[in-house]
């Protein structure tokens, strides 16, 4: 019994030491644990940063604007003359000269009317026939002493007043002589018919061309001049220097993606779209082959002198906005973190060139962190191989 109860003391002897050492083991790991989380909770306080070197302004500027392409001359074609459509003879794409016929309006009641007018003027013929005959008995008369002056008088005032009845109504004849032409509608120069909204029988009103379902008017043909073409696009304020003679572009359009076309520079609006703050400038284009159409999307290339080549440029990305106004977080030789207020010139997606406030030396942070304030430390460090996409020389540590 005494050899059975040293046995049994032994074996808690040597549980309580196995479980003591496991408490001692678990609590140096905790502490270990702990350290490692306090070293690690160091080190995240001090963020890592990028950073980068102002590039100077390249000496040449270039830009990229949506544009549009249209005809040279390009003219919507009303009616002039109410009635129906006799027949069309030009349809989409045809080749048309001056004074073509691109179809003929039956108009019976202008043909009334003309036929009136017709009638009128022969009749204020006569009066004014039978005016002048009188007239001249009464003139006749009156050198014999026959009749008085008074009639003569009245008889040459008859004599003239036919006469203006009798221009009126010429006058008249003119104007619907006129309208008759209007019953074939023309091409008003060489071009090409673009567009043809009228079908034989279809009823088209004067001045108004035809009538759509909602009551407004829509012309009977377009007709573009496409041996050249005028190329709008909108210059933002910023580049609007580059609009001078002698400036030419490269166009793109997507149905010749391996083509480029050469635009050269007419003329602009001379005035900025408030909401846009944009200019409208005007290029021509050479079109001899027919293979642009008016409408058509171009993207514009603008290549010209940059009146700012003496500044500095920094990414886009590493602007900081605060009630200050713009600035930049910079870091110096001791790892601190300093703002400078700077001013900006032209902007753009990637870059932006500063006119004040920083030199060539600045080691600026790309993309600072937001909740980065004035003397705070930061680590440096260089982005991982393919992380750096803006072209900028970065310097720093790897870590």
């Amino acid at each position: 019994m005494a050899s059975m109860s040293r046995k049994h003391k032994l074996l808690l002897g040597l549980i309580a030491l196995v479980l003591g050492l496991y408490i001692i083991v678990l609590l140096l790991g905790r502490m270990a644990h702990n350290a490692h989380l306090h070293d690690v909770a160091e080190q995240s306080a001090v963020p890592n940063v990028a950073i980068i070197l102002p590039h100077k302004a390249d000496s040449k500027v270039s830009l990229t604007l949506p544009g549009t392409i249209d005809a040279w001359y390009q003219a919507p074609i009303y009616a002039q003359v109410s009635g129906y459509v006799k027949m069309w003879y030009k349809d989409y794409g045809a080749v048309v000269h001056q004074g073509d016929v691109l179809a003929e309006i039956n108009a019976p009641a202008l043909d009334a009317q003309y036929a009136q007018a017709l009638a009128d003027l022969d009749a204020q013929k006569a009066k004014y026939n039978l005016a002048s005959v009188t007239a001249n008995r009464w003139r006749a008369m009156g050198h014999s002493q026959a009749v008085s002056g008074q009639s003569v008088s009245v008889a040459t005032a008859d004599e003239q007043a036919a006469y203006a009845k009798m221009e009126a109504a010429q006058r008249n004849v003119d104007h619907f002589a006129a309208l008759e032409k209007f019953k074939q509608i023309v091409a008003p120069f060489d071009g090409v018919v673009t567009a043809r909204s009228i079908n034989v029988g279809d009823y088209v009103n004067s001045g108004g061309g035809q009538l759509n379902a909602t009551g407004g008017a829509s012309e009977l043909f377009t007709v573009a001049d496409t041996h050249r073409l005028r190329l709008f696009i909108s210059v933002p304020e910023i580049f609007s220097y580059m609009l001078t003679d002698g400036l030419t572009a490269e166009v793109h359009v997507p149905q010749y993606p391996d083509r480029i076309f050469t635009a050269k520079f007419l003329t602009a609006s001379l005035g900025y779209d408030p909401n846009t703050r944009t200019a409208v400038s005007e290029f021509t284009l050479d079109n001899a082959d027919h293979a642009l159409w008016p409408g058509t999307f171009a993207s514009v290339s603008l290549k010209a002198n940059n009146n700012a080549a003496h500044l500095l440029k920094i990414p886009t990305g590493s602007l900081v906005f605060q009630e200050k106004g713009m600035q930049v977080a910079t870091v110096d030789q001791k790892n601190t973190v300093h703002f400078k207020n700077i001013r900006v010139g032209k902007m753009a997606d990637s870059s932006t060139e500063v006119q004040a406030g920083i030199t060539a030396d600045d080691r600026i942070i790309n993309n600072p962190p937001a909740d980065l304030l004035e003397g705070d430390p930061v680590h440096i460090v260089t982005p991982a191989r393919g992380y750096n996409q803006s072209g900028w020389e970065e310097s720093g540590d790897d870590d």
